[in-house]
């Protein structure tokens, strides 16, 4: 977010809303949180459909170049998760293509299944399709399932489906955030090593 999705931001509103005022880094987390981006764009920054593609375009670019980087022990954890037949879902508001280049790039697998921004909204996080194409193309049932996210995207598409959650706390420590999440989560992890005991150990 710091390196990508942030500075997309700062450069949309200064060519689409000159006038409007430029979010901080933390307050941009937090409506991230809530309402959500989107929501913010549209209802807040009021873009219209043209405007819209116009800030997809300009986030596109900046994630096309650059190759963001997992956070410590992460991908190693994902690796032995898999190796032990875990099975791997990516579900984000991210391109596929993109998700797909940068599990290429860094951890040299593909995840089983991605879930990227699908132009129908129905296909989108937190939407229940997700969850509802992973249990039939796996055979899974709820209980084989943990969501986690560090934003309300998942916790909402869990609580509709009635799938077990857990809050990642390594990725901010935006304080209102946390407090939420920590009420809210089945589970809540502060660090990787923490979180890798818990689904290994």
């Amino acid at each position: 977010t710091p390196f990508i999705h942030y500075p997309a931001y700062i450069e949309a509103v200064k060519l689409l809303r000159p006038n409007s005022k430029i979010l901080s880094l933390e307050e941009y987390f937090i409506k991230n949180f809530d309402p959500g981006l989107g929501h913010f764009f549209k209802n807040e920054l009021k873009l219209n459909k043209k405007e819209l593609e116009i800030e997809y375009k300009i986030w596109k670019n900046f994630a096309k170049d650059k190759n963001p980087l997992f956070f410590n022990g992460f991908l190693e954890f994902l690796l032995e998760f898999k190796n032990n037949q875990g099975i791997i879902i990516v579900a984000s508001h991210s391109d596929k293509d993109l998700i797909e280049r940068d599990y290429k790039n860094n951890a040299k697998f593909i995840p089983d299944l991605i879930f990227g921004w699908d132009k129908d909204e129905k296909k989108r996080k937190p939407s229940k399709y997700i969850v509802i194409e992973t249990i039939k193309r796996f055979n899974l049932s709820n209980e084989d399932i943990l969501i986690i996210d560090d934003l309300k995207a998942g916790l909402i598409m869990a609580r509709n489906c009635g799938i077990k959650f857990g809050f990642v706390g390594w990725g901010h420590n935006i304080q209102e955030i946390r407090e939420y999440m920590k009420k809210e989560s089945d589970y809540f992890f502060e660090s990787i090593e923490e979180f890798r005991n818990f689904i290994l150990g």
